[in-house]
């Protein structure tokens, strides 16, 4: 459900967080600590995001089996304790520390807010993430035959940032069948004639 545009971001995070579920009072918390941070709070991909000079810098999540405050730039973090956590295999930037009841939150909330800090001198700092190279994507068969038999969609895919080329190679090859891959495929044209990333609607 899309919130109406005119609430303010304090006001969606708000909603977003009432409607969190088990992870209310955890998420809650989390929420506090990073607005103790000079990011600036406001509301994407339907979850309390926090940014930093304009940039994606935190997000806060609450997942089935767990809750977590995630960070853009994680992988560039220096991490002592351990705790970082990558959202999957393939994820090469996002890292997440993970809570699973309030006392774990409130246990590192000196951790969490040292890696908030950090998080914000590297985006001030300028330093990126130094991604896989576009030729080092595998496209899927379906993918790679739709590209080759239309010249303007394929302008469109390499015109896409890595990071969404990569959203979507990772959507096709998700599929197991032939069928479900290259329909996957013909869904996701629109949104790459747009230049949208997978995610972004």
């Amino acid at each position: 459900r899309e919130f109406p545009r005119s609430l303010r971001p304090r006001q969606l995070n708000g909603l977003a967080l009432a409607r969190a579920g088990r992870w209310r009072e955890e998420l809650t918390a989390l929420r506090d600590m990073v607005r103790g941070s000079p990011l600036v709070e406001d509301f994407k991909w339907g979850k309390p995001c926090y940014t930093s000079g304009g940039a994606n810098t935190v997000i806060l999540f609450g997942f089935r089996d767990y809750c977590a405050v995630g960070f853009l730039r994680g992988s560039l973090l220096k991490d002592p304790n351990g705790i970082l956590a990558s959202p999957g295999e393939h994820s090469q930037a996002m890292r997440q520390i993970r809570f699973t009841n309030t006392g774990e939150v409130r246990q590192l909330e000196p951790v969490v807010r040292a890696y908030v800090a950090e998080a914000i001198a590297l985006e001030r700092a300028g330093i990126k993430v130094a991604f896989r190279a576009k030729a080092e994507l595998d496209l899927p068969e379906e993918l790679q035959s739709r590209l080759d038999g239309d010249p303007k969609l394929k302008a469109a895919f390499e015109a896409l940032t890595p990071g969404r080329r990569r959203g979507f190679v990772l959507h096709v090859s998700g599929a197991k069948q032939p069928a479900t891959r290259a329909a996957r495929v013909e869904k996701c044209a629109p949104q790459i004639l747009a230049g949208k990333g997978f995610h972004e609607r």
